[in-house]
């Protein structure tokens, strides 16, 4: 784990590289991003520089961990004595027993082998109120030693007594060519399936490297597209069986209309400019250009708002099957 291994990110990985150089440590810190976005990663990286024996620099003379001492060794490998992950017994709730028996009955123990004593707190947004007030007394009055590191989905779930005595970190979203770099350079995965991954990544670097190695997500692909080029000559009741297929096969649903999503912009792009060289289904282009040729502006725009509704639907809980079921009619008559 190395800070120039983080793709993306830049803001953040200054701050806490000139954290460490410059010794001003914070004693708590939110790392917010969506999941799979790297924040754990971060988290990780931050503790073994603040705790690798012979500190290094990298390219630019910013602090680096070394990566061979038996510090670094230790805490790639979450064997660390001195960085604690705090667990919960309930998979959606961090409660105050779990911060009492995580924290409070620790903190006050010095580190083991290191300057630092470091507690990362993986979804901290599922403490309960009580279980923050429970933190909250610990992160006002903390030992000289000890470094928090909330790591978060949405800061909004955290009290506001807990943020303002945090330093916030807050992820964006990776820009394009930093991801195409990663995944083609880095990962080796080909150049076709590197814009494909990007497109449904959305920014976010650990969804894009899950789907270069995904199968599902092929399957997934080959799945959706096949109904979406045939569901103009499907009837009612087969429509209803590609229905009951999609639940069946066990398919994520947002990365299921994420596809349908993006599959409808490469038709209305390339319906607008004929130019096939920016779509991300290019390997399709003959079935794209019958799609352009049957549909008009209207009815595109049409299902992409439709598509768009059925996932904040689902987010909500409405019911599945009604949800899809409109969805996929609009998609036929469209």
């Amino acid at each position: 784990m190395a800070f120039s291994d983080i793709v993306g990110q830049e803001l953040i990985r200054e701050q806490l590289q000139g954290a460490i150089r410059e010794k001003k440590v914070a004693h708590a810190y939110i790392l917010c991003g969506e999941n799979r976005s790297g924040k754990e990663f971060i988290a990780k990286t931050f503790a073994q520089a603040l705790l690798c024996e012979n500190p290094a620099a990298d390219a630019k003379g910013k602090p680096e961990a070394c990566g061979e001492c038996h510090s670094c060794r230790q805490a790639a490998t979450a064997n660390h004595p001195d960085i604690i992950y705090v667990k919960h017994e309930k998979p959606n709730t961090i409660g105050v027993e779990d911060v009492r028996d995580g924290i409070i009955q620790t903190v006050q123990i010095r580190p083991y082998s290191s300057q630092y004593k470091i507690y990362i707190v993986e979804e901290s947004e599922k403490m309960t109120p009580q279980a923050q007030n429970a933190l909250l007394r610990t992160i006002e009055e903390p030992p000289e030693y000890v470094v928090f590191l909330l790591l978060t989905s949405s800061t909004e779930a955290l009290l506001p007594t807990i943020q303002s005595r945090c330093v916030k970190l807050m992820m964006k979203p990776v820009q394009d060519e930093d991801m195409r770099n990663y995944l083609i350079r880095q990962l080796h995965v080909p150049e076709s399936r590197a814009e494909i991954c990007i497109a449904f990544a959305r920014g976010n670097v650990g969804r894009a490297k899950a789907l270069a190695s995904s199968e599902d997500f092929d399957k997934i692909r080959t799945s959706a597209l096949s109904l979406l080029k045939n569901i103009r000559e499907m009837d009612t009741s087969e429509v209803m069986d590609a229905l009951k297929q999609i639940r069946e096969y066990g398919f994520d649903i947002n990365d299921y209309l994420d596809i349908c999503a993006v599959w409808y912009r490469d038709i209305l792009l390339f319906k607008a400019t004929h130019d096939m060289n920016h779509l991300i289904f290019r390997d399709e282009i003959t079935s794209i250009k019958k799609a352009a040729q049957l549909s008009d502006y209207e009815g595109i725009e049409e299902v992409i708002r439709a598509l768009e509704v059925a996932k904040n639907r689902l987010r909500n809980s409405v019911n599945y099957e009604l949800t899809m079921e409109l969805l996929l009619l609009t998609i036929q008559e469209s």
